[in-house]
């Protein structure tokens, strides 16, 4: 008559112990888009919102020696994720010169697009981030104008790449630090993994040098 109730308690017991043991094991996973807002000093405002002062692609951008290849070879891998050569062209041309404007490896900043929005323009995530590079909205009353539309390319990369260049100068340019800023995930390996593995996929060249070796130190 007992056995009955001695097989629930020790069903039980093993559930809580199984349930303990993948609280300690199951972690949360990164969402896109959680930049916290933090307390910026007025010098610091004054140097991003300079940044992403509107400046626009020069109209032969695309032609030009130091864009060019990069364009044509990244117009052809993302034939598929794009599928009108005009849009990707606009689209590269914006990558490129706002990356480099920014001081960043364009791969970089196209790794940061494929992972947060899959090169969607209207993305929007849980945390209300928008656009490609899944920019949270307060960053517009922080260092812009709230009437600036983050789902437009040009403002959107640009305030993309202006808050990565930000988190890459407080981290003392450590590229894995600076992503999990960006990402709002500092200090877990998730995101800055899954962005660095995206960004091999661009590189020029298999002989291209991986930036990750030169200038990453996870912590």
């Amino acid at each position: 008559m007992m056995a009955g109730p001695l097989r629930r308690r020790r069903f039980a017991v093993r559930f809580a112990a199984v349930a303990a043991l993948a609280a300690t094991l199951w972690q949360p996973a990164a969402h896109a888009g959680r930049q916290a807002e933090e307390y910026l000093a007025p010098s610091v405002v004054a140097g991003l919102a300079a940044a992403v002062a509107d400046q626009p692609v020069p109209a032969d951008y695309a032609r030009r020696p130091e864009a060019s290849a990069w364009i044509g070879e990244m117009s052809r891998r993302l034939a598929s994720r794009i599928p009108k050569e005009i849009d990707r062209v606009d689209f590269l041309a914006t990558v490129h010169y706002e990356a480099t404007r920014a001081a960043l490896d364009p791969e970089l900043v196209l790794a940061v697009i494929h992972h947060e929005s899959a090169f969607r323009k209207y993305a929007i995530s849980s945390a209300e981030a928008r656009g490609y590079m899944q920019v949270m909205p307060f960053w517009t009353r922080l260092i812009g104008t709230p009437d600036q539309n983050l789902f437009h390319l040009r403002t959107n990369l640009r305030y993309g790449c202006t808050i990565l260049r930000h988190y890459l100068s407080l981290e003392g340019g450590d590229v894995y630090r600076a992503l999990g800023r960006y990402n709002g995930s500092l200090g877990r390996p998730e995101y800055p993994t899954a962005v660095m593995t995206a960004a091999l996929r661009y590189r020029m060249a298999p002989g291209q040098p991986d930036f990750t070796i030169a200038t990453v130190g996870a912590r």
